[in-house]
């Protein structure tokens, strides 16, 4: 009934997983590096409105993980039951 005090996990973190997670924080990254371009000439982004400014900054990194989680191969989980794979 207790679980067990010294768990040990063997299943890998899934390919897609990874993925997504680099991206993220690689597409981040690329983010802040932007808002010091922007911060220094805020003419490059004055055309916009201020409320797609604000959506489009958190949803750029959102989108590009999103879209590696999807084009990543799925890792196969052979101790599973088939009907669950």
């Amino acid at each position: 009934m207790h679980a067990d005090p010294d768990p040990t996990y063997t299943r890998p973190v899934e390919a897609k997983v990874k993925a997504m997670t680099l991206t993220a924080y690689l597409s981040g990254v690329a983010g802040m590096a932007v808002l010091q371009v922007v911060a220094a000439d805020p003419s490059l982004i004055s055309f916009l409105p201020d409320w797609v400014e604000a959506i489009t900054l958190p949803l750029l990194p959102t989108a590009l993980a999103a879209v590696a989680g999807w084009k990543a191969r799925h890792t196969p989980r052979p101790d599973l039951p088939a009907d669950q794979r």
